[in-house]
């Protein structure tokens, strides 16, 4: 039975990968934090919460890291832990630095001296390529980050190159666009439209405060985004793969489906901060944006190029951004 240890274990995608690994007869260990509580709704939702192991593990101390490593074994290492809200990592970017970006080069180094046959797997973000410099963006593209968050994920994805050519780890970084589900936090914008459109339908909310409508993204569905992270470490060799749908869409956009789906049109009135989104049919208000929201380096558009992943992968995405939008809602 192959053993995985997988940091960030109650996320939307620590979830997603704990059941898929459980599934594949995997004896999962989940990292926790001594700190904070056991949050375990996700892993519960999934029916897995008690079919983990789980262990303390902070990423920024590295004598725990080494020691939970040295006393599981694991055959992989999943290592999706991290400070993972690109607005707060503005207002805490070396708390992110530390945890983001150093806590891969602790997890690293542990795999190094322990067992280098130890295969390691990063998350990467769409986030490092920010001011994208082309479109669409692929493995080649060059990084731009616009935010500590970002800047984080980038130090992280290099650190996880040189360790591969440096030292032989199979070491790999799967750079995922933006991937959603029933199980995001309400902090991502995406899980923030749903859960207000049902909330204002059945009438227990009045309005949504949004920040950047026009800002635009590659997304796609978690359950099938996890798929694609185990498959790259049980490759014949490590490397790096782009997880996207090709597609872009609008927070606006998304917004307007999410509507759509509880049977509300939205129309929209006034321009920039001023702008507002307006029931078609009541001529109430129930979109106002708040440049609070805003963050202060802009993301403005984003695109993924996924043919390198379903090459050498056989990955696909199989939902549909409206199908996307659709699950999240009801």
């Amino acid at each position: 039975m192959k053993k995985a240890l997988i940091t960030g274990i109650t996320g939307q995608d620590g979830a997603y990968l704990t059941k898929l690994l459980i599934d594949k007869d995997y004896k999962v260990y989940g990292a926790f934090r001594r700190t904070s509580d056991m949050h375990l709704n996700k892993l519960r939702f999934l029916g897995v919460d008690d079919k983990v192991s789980y262990v303390p593990l902070e990423l920024h101390e590295f004598t725990n890291i080494y020691k939970t490593i040295e006393e599981i074994q694991p055959d992989e290492i999943y290592n999706l832990g991290a400070q993972s809200f690109v607005a707060v990592s503005f207002e805490i970017p070396v708390y992110t630095a530390d945890v983001t970006a150093l806590g891969a080069l602790r997890v690293l180094e542990a795999i190094r001296k322990i067992n280098p046959q130890i295969k390691f797997y990063q998350a990467s973000s769409s986030e490092m390529f920010g001011k994208a410099q082309s479109i669409p963006q692929n493995e080649k593209t060059y990084f731009y980050p616009r935010s500590p968050y970002a800047a984080s994920k980038l130090f992280a994805h290099w650190i996880t190159v040189n360790y591969r050519e440096s030292y032989g780890i199979f070491a790999c970084s799967g750079i995922l666009f933006n991937h959603e589900s029933p199980l995001r936090g309400l902090e991502f914008v995406t899980r923030k439209i749903t859960h207000s459109v049902a909330r204002i339908k059945l009438g227990i909310q009045n309005d949504l405060r949004i920040g950047n409508l026009d800002s635009k993204r590659d997304w796609g569905y978690a359950p099938e985004y996890v798929e694609a992270i185990w498959l790259m470490l049980q490759q014949p060799e490590p490397d790096d793969y782009v997880i996207s749908t090709a597609e872009t869409h609008s927070v606006r956009e998304f917004m307007e489906i999410a509507f759509k789906n509880v049977g509300i049109d939205i129309e929209w009135s006034g321009k920039g901060i001023d702008e507002k989104g307006i029931d078609k049919k009541s001529g109430k208000t129930l979109v106002i944006v708040d440049p609070k929201f805003f963050r202060p380096a802009e993301v403005d558009s984003l695109l993924g190029e996924y043919s390198k992943a379903k090459r050498k992968l056989g990955w696909s995405p199989k939902t549909t951004f409206k199908d996307l939008v659709r699950i999240m809602v009801e």
